[in-house]
């Protein structure tokens, strides 16, 4: 009976690995788990000056094991065996150079150590140049653009920008490469042993967002094309893919060796994978006219509209349109920001560089008393924060923020932008400065919303899910009164998982499609933030600025 079938959705964020265990039937979230990298989390192969941000395959591997034989130790030894499939996201576009059987180079020996054999996160901007030139052929090599789906402008954060910069880079990897796989398409060719980078199933999500594939064209970009952006390119698209596929489909089934290291059957089925924010927007129920806004240390804002409505209309300026990106059938949509909580994370840094080089050196209180102290303070900034900024008038700052502090992503990605805070003054308090944050990081939302309804695509709603909309009353409100918009945040603590979890019981055969399976498993709202209608008067003025203010300095700080 389906009463007694679940599913487990695994959720490769930037910083942990999220399991959770679904009744397929209910939608019922039975147990879940968190573990983080432990290599990440020491900031190993990481360089934030040079904007390189990469990920050991060892981090997800031992990470996912951790966090499965976890969650499954507090479930009854029947639930476990009426497990019978696997969904899987992960954050992208997230590549890695892998050799003819897909093995992950930093998984040799010789490259263990190698920040370029390893996944180069979706933040990492390494790629700034590569993707200048990609545009720049797009728009001048005479043939097809091939950026066209992609919103019209290619990003760093992207697979070709990405895997350009490691080759130009690294002869030794150059060398050994020889193909290229997405983290969302490796975990579940892992999982079920297909890893040949030949045959293995590639994500229609991944490919069409970030990988410049199309049908119209035929796959990828056309090798001609290639060549002019390098001729480095020479060869690599026929050691790629030319077919897709949605998640609905089963990738393969779960290996003998996994289900002996995972504790869970053997042969269950395991989907194709996607991307975190598509698969989390089909956990939250998204439906036509919703905008699903993931809020975590970036957004990613997400729409689905029938074929026939977008037809032969292309949205300019954001990360892509692709035919069943997020629901089979549908046009999905994706667009965001490239930093969202970051930039808080950020501020709050800055204000705890006195705790990280002070206390430590301080004679009044022990080491141990200093440390503690420093963590209890640290944690506390951000609450202490939003307490303060939400007491403060609109207007009252006298300050405009630009969120460009890790580039823009939406709309029109361009990574060499930067930040920017006006209005300073000798009166500027930290709780001010906050408060121009906070805003700043909403008007980002706007402009997205705006772009979206520029083109016709209608937003009746927005859902909300990640950690800020869980979180954060403040932003929340802010957020809701800049857009106008009333924003319901999505009642479960993981529906990216849970839509991992939907897309396993498709693909199990639990339910016919995608559809089916959210009216079942979706979990509804907890809350309603609605915007208060005086504070949404004095947006519409502040963010008019912020939009001026934007266009007169875009060139003079992309040039800093």
């Amino acid at each position: 009976m389906v009463s007694e079938k679940h599913v487990l959705g695994m959720d490769f964020g930037t910083d942990s690995v999220r399991i959770v265990v679904v009744n397929a039937a209910t939608g019922k979230e039975e147990t879940n788990e968190v573990a983080y990298y432990p290599r990440w989390s020491q900031g190993k192969y990481c360089d934030a000056a040079k904007n390189q941000f990469r990920q050991h395959p060892l981090d997800y591997i031992e990470s996912m094991e951790q966090a499965v034989k976890a969650a499954l130790a507090k479930l009854p030894a029947d639930t476990v065996q009426n497990i019978v499939g696997i969904g899987i996201d992960t954050t992208g576009s997230t590549p890695c150079a892998v050799d003819e059987e897909g093995t992950p180079l930093a998984l040799k020996k010789e490259f263990q150590d190698n920040p370029n054999a390893m996944f180069v996160l979706w933040k990492d901007h390494t790629g700034v140049k590569e993707a200048e030139e990609v545009n720049k052929v797009a728009r001048s090599w005479g043939g097809v653009d091939f950026t066209q789906y992609e919103g019209g402008v290619y990003s760093s954060e992207w697979f070709w920008a990405k895997m350009l910069h490691v080759l130009r880079e690294d002869e030794a990897i150059r060398k050994a490469a020889f193909s290229w796989v997405e983290h969302c398409d490796w975990m579940p060719a892992l999982l079920t042993g297909h890893t040949n980078p030949l045959t293995l199933k590639r994500s229609r999500c991944a490919a069409g967002h970030k990988a410049m594939w199309h049908e119209s064209w035929g796959g990828l970009p056309a090798e001609e094309f290639l060549v002019k952006v390098d001729p480095l390119l020479k060869g690599i698209k026929g050691r790629l893919y030319a077919e897709t596929f949605t998640s609905d489909v089963k990738a393969g089934e779960l290996t003998a060796e996994w289900a002996k290291r995972l504790g869970l059957p053997a042969g269950i089925a395991v989907a194709v994978g996607a991307f975190d924010a598509h698969m989390g927007a089909v956990g939250a129920g998204i439906t036509g006219a919703t905008l699903s806004k993931i809020m975590g240390t970036s957004t990613c804002d997400m729409m689905i509209a029938p074929p026939e409505v977008i037809g032969t209309k292309l949205v300019s300026g954001i990360c892509g349109q692709v035919d069943g990106s997020i629901i089979p059938g549908m046009i999905g949509m994706e667009a965001g920001q490239s930093a969202y909580g970051d930039v808080y994370a950020w501020f709050k840094k800055v204000l705890s560089w006195p705790l990280e080089t002070l206390l430590p050196e301080t004679t009044i209180v022990d080491k141990a008393t200093a440390e503690k102290l420093r963590k209890e303070i640290e944690h506390k900034i951000l609450d202490k924060l939003s307490e303060k900024a939400a007491q403060i008038p609109i207007e009252e700052t006298g300050l405009l923020a630009l969120d460009w502090l890790n580039g823009r992503r939406s709309p029109y990605a361009d990574q060499t932008l930067k930040g920017a805070i006006l209005g300073l003054t000798l009166g500027t308090s930290a709780p001010k400065i906050f408060r121009a944050l906070v805003e700043t990081t909403a008007f980002g939302a706007r402009a997205i919303n705006e772009q979206f309804e520029k083109y016709g695509v209608e937003i009746k709603q927005v859902i909300a899910t990640g950690g800020i909309a869980k979180k954060s009353d403040f932003v929340m409100q802010v957020t809701a009164d800049v857009l106008n918009i009333p924003i319901k945040v999505v009642t479960s603590e993981q529906a990216v998982a849970l839509g991992a979890g939907m897309f396993a019981a498709v693909a199990a055969g639990v339910y016919a499609d995608v559809h089916e399976a959210q009216k079942k498993m979706v979990s509804g709202f907890s809350q309603t933030y609605t915007p208060i209608p005086e504070h949404a008067a004095q947006y519409d003025a502040l963010y008019r600025k912020y939009q001026e203010i934007g266009n007169m300095l875009a060139e003079q700080l992309r040039n800093l």
